[in-house]
């Protein structure tokens, strides 16, 4: 195991920074924290198995073997100094719940926490975890959606609410968004669009659009699915 002391000046650093302690680094908690990485975010890894934690030594910004279902190993590791940590332990229900109520106490400002299913995700609700996370759940909606055909992307921005990355329809294309009424007619609204190989932009009322154009729309999700279906 971890010699701790090794690690809590260091953990502090990273506390500091723009920083996320990451707890769990299977196939969820490993993704996320190499996404962190990229985008110029410290993270600290903590987990249980060795293999996981040497197969990311020198990718994440510290990776430490310890057992954060103890509230002086956490201690140890400065976790409850960081503003951010995301509790992404998998199958082993007793673990996830034993550190988001140790967390909890601590008083961490923000924790995330992944949840298998419904039950375990209304145990870390009532605990007080401030945004429990479906991964799987929301993968399969997603997933769904694009398997129809409609969108080319898809986010459910909240239940009944949502996103969808789609080719612009036949019905606006070469009249300035602003003239369309869309809105009015079938309750979306383009946000942003994209010519070819052009970068995004963000739409307005003087925005035409051509065929074959990316555009994002973003509305009641019966709405943005309807208006996805045409052509």
């Amino acid at each position: 195991m971890v010699r701790f002391a090794l690690f809590a000046d260091s953990s502090r650093r990273i506390a500091e920074a723009d920083s996320v302690a990451v707890i769990g680094l299977g196939r969820f908690g490993s993704a996320l924290a190499l996404e962190l990485m990229a985008a110029g975010t410290e993270v600290l890894g903590i987990d249980t198995d060795e293999d996981l934690v040497q197969s990311h030594n020198g990718e994440l910004t510290q990776v430490v073997r310890a057992d954060a279902t103890k509230e002086e190993v956490l201690r140890q590791l400065a976790v409850d100094e960081f503003d951010r940590v995301v509790i992404a332990i998998g199958q082993d229900l007793k673990a996830s719940i034993l550190t988001a109520s140790l967390l909890i106490q601590m008083k961490v400002p923000v924790i995330w926490a992944k949840a298998v299913d419904d039950q375990h995700g209304r145990i870390l609700e009532q605990l007080g975890v401030h945004r429990v996370i479906y991964p799987e759940k929301d993968m399969g909606r997603r997933v769904a959606h694009l398997v129809r055909g409609a969108a080319k992307d898809y986010l459910e921005i909240e239940p009944g609410y949502s996103l969808a990355k789609i080719t612009t329809p036949d019905l606006i294309v070469g009249t300035p968004l602003g003239q369309t009424t869309l809105r009015r007619k079938y309750g979306v609204t383009v946000t942003a669009f994209k010519h070819a190989e052009e970068t995004w932009m963000n739409a307005d009322n003087e925005t035409v659009l051509a065929h074959g154009d990316s555009i994002l729309i973003v509305g009641p999700t019966d709405r943005v699915e309807a208006f996805a279906q045409l052509r």
